[in-house]
């Protein structure tokens, strides 16, 4: 079986705690009748967007890297990293202004370092795609709602924003693993 039940179960874990962690960042369009009757606190609407745009794009990184992993032979389980989405939540409970955590991973058996760094470039890729995607919609697709667009534009943002972040030569990010792996494979 290439995805294990616990997979499953740590995608859906993470795919509502990070829906609560962007619920503040993503939120729907709001209608100025929206925002006399609204009252704080947890807003649903806001909630299923950010699971809609955020857990897509960070899901689809890990499990990018799972797969070209698995394509070469290896061995590869995908895991939430739950310090990792705590972190996220402390950050969000008390308003920070940035979010940097790491909500999971994947654990690959071993290969020669070329093999890593192409493992490794699979994740930020996939943001890329996802960001051409969306932008190819957003300037070819003739009649889109309001709300379809909306969506498609913060999906393209997000995959960038994930995009340029991961590929920092920075450990632990995917742009060092790159890197370091490349370098290793060429000397």
């Amino acid at each position: 079986m290439r995805i294990t039940i616990r997979e499953i179960i740590d995608i859906a874990i993470m795919t509502v705690v990070l829906g609560y962690i962007f619920m503040d960042y993503i939120k729907r369009p709001r209608t100025e009748y929206d925002l006399l009757r609204y009252k704080g606190g947890f807003d649903l609407e806001s909630f299923k967007l950010a699971i809609v745009v955020a857990a897509p794009a960070i899901i689809i990184h890990e499990l990018a890297h799972k797969f070209v992993a698995l394509a070469f032979g290896l061995t590869a389980v995908f895991k939430a990293w739950f310090f990792g989405l705590f972190l996220g939540l402390i950050l969000k409970i008390f308003h920070s202004p940035i979010i940097i955590f790491a909500p999971g991973f994947v654990e690959i058996g071993p290969a020669t370092d070329l093999i890593h760094a192409l493992i490794a470039f699979a994740g930020p890729l996939m943001n890329l795609l996802l960001f051409g995607l969306s932008w190819y919609i957003l300037n070819h697709k003739s009649k889109m709602s309001r709300k379809e667009a909306m969506l498609w534009y913060m999906t393209k943002q997000i995959n960038l924003l994930l995009f340029i972040f991961n590929m920092l030569p920075i450990p632990p990010l995917d742009g060092s693993k790159v890197l370091f792996n490349l370098i290793r494979a060429i000397f």
